[in-house]
């Protein structure tokens, strides 16, 4: 589903000097290198694991809402991802901002707050109409309806420690190698399998 960054990350989750530390740099001449290489590691870190690190707004766009018009959840199952929630890609949600659709005249519209309920806690998380209401009826027509929300863990600072040494060990792997291709005159490079095993406790399960 197509997705768009509405407003970026206020700042990424290490600093400069951070990462300069970790790199054992200690010269001035690389700064921007180091700096687009930290954007890049991050990125990674968030594409592998479907989070958002720093705090940003993204917009979700649907063609329209899921699922059938008379909805609910099944009767003693404590735990469900029924078929007309709206998932949101992006973890953790810090809150959904509004929900816009087109109506039957082409009209923008935004749902009230108070007809859906977002479940946080859940990742990725979940939305349904609360109980008693239904998605509105939206045009038949592609990007009909868009999800605005805020995702991430707040500020730099609050970015959990594991991603963090991930995102320090990618930026020294492309700090060294900065070509497609290592070089081999020196031995064999083999990658290092711990590495990537940092990011298992914060992947975000596909559904």
């Amino acid at each position: 589903m197509p997705m768009q960054l509405i407003t970026p990350p206020a700042a990424e989750p290490i600093s400069l000097a951070e990462a300069k530390l970790h790199l054992r740099v200690d010269f001035g001449e690389d700064d921007a290198l180091i700096q687009a290489l930290i954007s890049a590691a991050r990125q990674a870190a968030e594409m592998l694991t479907q989070r958002q690190l720093v705090t940003a707004r993204w917009r979700m766009v649907l063609d329209s809402f899921p699922g059938p018009s008379l909805m609910g959840v099944p009767v003693g199952q404590t735990f469900t991802l029924p078929g007309h929630a709206v998932l949101l890609p992006k973890s953790p949600v810090a809150s959904v901002v509004e929900i816009r659709y087109l109506d039957m005249a082409g009209v923008s519209q935004v749902m009230p707050c108070a007809h859906y309920t977002v479940d946080k806690a859940c990742e990725p998380a979940r939305i349904t109409p609360v109980f008693g209401q239904i998605w509105p009826v939206a045009l038949p027509q592609i990007g009909a309806v868009s999800v605005i929300f805020d995702a991430g863990y707040g500020s730099a600072a609050d970015v959990p420690e594991g991603l963090k040494s991930w995102i320090k060990l990618r930026l020294g792997s492309l700090y060294a190698h900065r070509e497609e291709v290592a070089s081999m005159a020196r031995g064999r490079i083999d990658p290092l399998p711990f590495v990537d095993g940092l990011l298992d406790p914060y992947k975000v399960p596909l559904i």
